[in-house]
């Protein structure tokens, strides 16, 4: 989509503690993934919360 660079800037503009965020994804049974760090994907970028937590439907919100 190119919106946005990466992990970090993400982390960043969504005051998401980057060391956590980097953790949980390298270590999934890690127990630190916080559903908030999903908001900022259905509010600004548009995918679909279905999607995220389900697994189901489309990737993105039709316009």
């Amino acid at each position: 989509m190119n919106k946005i660079r990466g992990v970090n800037t993400y982390c960043r503009l969504n005051e998401i503690d980057r060391r956590n965020f980097i953790a949980q994804r390298k270590d999934l049974d890690r127990g630190w993934f916080q559903v908030s760090w999903l908001q900022p994907m259905v509010k600004d970028y548009g995918v679909s919360a279905r999607w995220l937590l389900l697994g189901v439907g489309k990737m993105f919100e039709k316009d």
